[in-house]
């Protein structure tokens, strides 16, 4: 199962859903999805969220066996 922590770095951000979509170059809708962890990214995009945040991939997401 893939978790992530999108909603806490937005948080701490300041940033709505859009505004992190618009830095990803994705959709508010998919960034959404992520967020309630009902698509799983792309490795391009899960590096492009943890981009946008200045943080490192596993900050942001974290993948555990079922």
């Amino acid at each position: 199962m893939l978790s992530n922590r999108i909603v806490v770095y937005r948080a701490e951000r300041g940033w709505t859903q859009q505004d992190l979509a618009d830095r990803t170059d994705v959709s508010r809708q998919t960034i959404a999805f992520v967020e309630k962890n009902k698509y799983n990214p792309s490795l391009i995009l899960a590096f492009k969220i943890a981009n946008a945040f200045g943080v490192p991939l596993t900050d942001v997401f974290d993948y555990k066996e079922e």
